[in-house]
């Protein structure tokens, strides 16, 4: 009975002694493992603003769907011109003497393609619509656009977004529970990582600028 009762304290000593140093290095873990995969994730989603404005910039509006977006990438072309001031003397029939009048001269230089600008000889771009962790290969970014109103001026808008439970699937659920209600400076807030806004005209996405500083 003596040696009996001398295991299961060892096993109970043994169970409570996993569950402290689960309770301690569970969260640390998990945080490594978030940081980096949101790194990754936010790395791709930069790519994916790039594409965006570039869009907007030769069509006037943000692509609505990433088979578009890519096409776009792979067709599209800049202008690229260079804009001088200038001036020159016209006759102002009210006054009857010349006076100056000075403009905007814009010349245009040549053509790039938007591949070519935007992300050199990578190919990287034709995997943006998917999410970069290894898992949830197949899992796809949600890409909307649209026209708002913006004190009477129609502004195009997009928005990117994944939730942070399909990057984080494998993770504790009480852990990404807690990360889902996140209200910080220093955190990427609520239960998505997104990027832009279809409510305002913005190109930002919702995580720290520490996601901004170095690019894996």
């Amino acid at each position: 009975m003596k040696i009996a009762a001398q295991v299961i304290l060892w096993i109970l000593i043994m169970f409570f002694s996993f569950k402290i140093y689960d309770s301690i290095n569970g969260p640390i873990n998990f945080n490594k493992t978030k940081n980096e995969r949101y790194a990754k994730v936010i790395n791709r989603l930069k790519d994916i603003r790039k594409a965006q404005i570039a869009h907007k910039d030769v069509k006037g509006v943000f692509a609505n769907n990433f088979d578009s977006l890519i096409k776009f990438v792979d067709n599209g072309i800049f202008t690229l011109i260079e804009k001088r001031d200038s001036s020159y003397l016209e006759y102002d029939r009210t006054y009857r003497i010349d006076m100056l009048r000075e403009v905007v001269v814009i010349d245009t230089l040549g053509t790039v393609p938007v591949k070519d600008s935007l992300f050199g000889t990578s190919n990287s771009y034709k995997k943006m619509a998917y999410v970069p962790i290894q898992g949830v290969e197949d899992s796809t970014f949600q890409i909307q656009s649209a026209i708002i109103d913006k004190n009477g001026y129609k502004v195009p808008v997009f928005e990117v977004k994944i939730n942070k439970s399909v990057v984080l699937y494998d993770q504790d659920k009480e852990l990404l529970k807690q990360e889902n209600e996140t209200v910080s400076v220093d955190g990427v807030n609520g239960p998505a990582i997104i990027l832009g806004s279809l409510s305002d005209v913005s190109t930002n996405g919702n995580w720290p600028t520490i996601f901004d500083a170095v690019k894996q």
